[in-house]
């Protein structure tokens, strides 16, 4: 079977990953990771996550993806020495002289070359599998055609992973100058600023002071703003192309796009080897479930050629906003932790790792007095709301967006 990779960027996304079905995760500590801005991991956290995720079954790749100078080299191998010893199950480097120097100060570290590193073609990638690579993520640049021609040539105990959901960047796989050129941060260092997904204007070169905005739809103008990926529907050409690790991006995500991301590709996952006849029946209802996280428009990336349309994506969306977390049941009551506003009378859903189940409010009631209230709309209160099913801690409350524009979505 695929295994389903999916971000954590802190314990919480790590907790929802595990709760929805992830069979492995990928996450960072303080440095040497190449989401700066991620909430990421200390030491401290590092091992209690550790012991979550092994408890489970499950596994965790450490990034150390950064593309590092002379003098973070030994701080990198400190780091990757540390998180070996501590029962991390694979390390993700991007850049050959940390692959190799790795490979020969911590042995015993199972290494995976990182999509960074744009493995583009049979050579490069068997370069890496004799320097001693158990599992290569492939560019984001390539064919489902030619990453099943390219594992061909692989020896059979080197995996494949691709990426197959989430943003999508402009540059060739992730290595972006922008954001050095324009902020001063690196983007190949953890600290894009994301500058593609600003909106621009052009000018032209008589007319400097006449700038004239690319018109593209309400939202605004988002030339450089690449699709978001999404291979949900195309499990059985990934497995056929001999892709055996399906990577979700998002290690900057909420733990509620965590779960809900997770969830569908899980269900989608089981039903495939369950039997390919549910799994097509049940991709429009799938498909309709990733709506429900913030996104942009999506497509296939370039995993059937040139991507169509290749930019332009635009801002956020998404249908449902969380409106909770579950932190149990008591008596025949949801045990709720609030995160925004809902009221006696909205339609809303509990995602659980089974599915989504719908219910009306009935009645809100305060959980430190019993007193019932018509709305809640305090980050953080806890309240008990009546239902007539079962539901577990992990499982989130979302409710409609009533920001959301219905006519953006294709």
């Amino acid at each position: 079977m695929m295994e389903l990779l999916s971000p954590a960027g802190g314990m919480e996304q790590l907790k929802s990953a595990l709760h929805f079905g992830a069979d492995a995760v990928y996450g960072g500590v303080k440095r040497f990771g190449l989401r700066a801005n991620a909430g990421n991991f200390t030491w401290e956290e590092l091992k209690e996550a550790l012991d979550l995720v092994h408890g489970c079954g499950k596994k965790f790749y450490l990034t150390l993806n950064i593309l590092p100078y002379d003098d973070e080299m030994d701080g990198m191998v400190e780091t990757a020495q540390k998180a070996c010893e501590m029962g991390v199950d694979a390390a993700i480097v991007s850049d050959v002289g940390a692959f190799l120097t790795l490979r020969e100060k911590v042995p015993q570290l199972p290494l995976h070359v990182s999509t960074q590193a744009n493995v583009m073609n049979a050579a490069s990638a068997n370069f890496f599998a004799q320097a001693g690579a158990e599992r290569i993520v492939l560019s984001r640049e390539l064919s489902l055609e030619r990453i099943k021609a390219l594992k061909a040539q692989l020896p059979e105990n080197v995996e494949i992973e691709t990426f197959v959901h989430g943003a999508m960047c402009m540059s060739h796989s992730g290595r972006c100058m922008m954001s050095d050129f324009m902020m001063g941060r690196g983007g190949n260092h953890g600290a894009c600023a994301q500058p593609c997904r600003w909106q621009y204007t052009v000018t032209e070169i008589k007319r400097p002071d006449e700038p004239m905005e690319v018109m593209e739809d309400a939202e605004g103008t988002y030339i450089f703003s690449a699709y978001d990926l999404n291979m949900l529907s195309h499990l059985p050409e990934l497995e056929a192309a001999g892709v055996k690790s399906l990577k979700i991006e998002g290690r900057m995500k909420t733990g509620y796009y965590v779960a809900t991301v997770t969830q569908a590709y899980r269900k989608a996952l089981d039903l495939y080897y369950e039997d390919k006849e549910k799994y097509e029946e049940a991709l429009p209802y799938l498909q309709n479930e990733l709506l429900k996280c913030s996104h942009r428009l999506s497509n296939t990336g370039f995993y059937y050629g040139r991507p169509e349309p290749s930019s332009g994506a635009g801002g956020f969306r998404q249908t449902m906003e969380f409106t909770g977390r579950v932190l149990g049941m008591k008596e025949d009551c949801l045990l709720i932790e609030v995160k925004n506003r809902f009221h006696v009378g909205d339609a809303l859903e509990v995602l659980s790792p089974s599915g989504s189940q719908a219910f009306t409010v009935s009645a809100i009631y305060r959980e430190e007095d019993g007193q019932s209230v018509e709305f809640v709309s305090v980050a953080g209160q806890v309240v008990c709301v009546p239902v007539n099913f079962e539901a577990e801690p992990g499982d989130y409350l979302r409710g409609p967006n009533r920001n959301h524009r219905v006519d953006m979505e294709k």
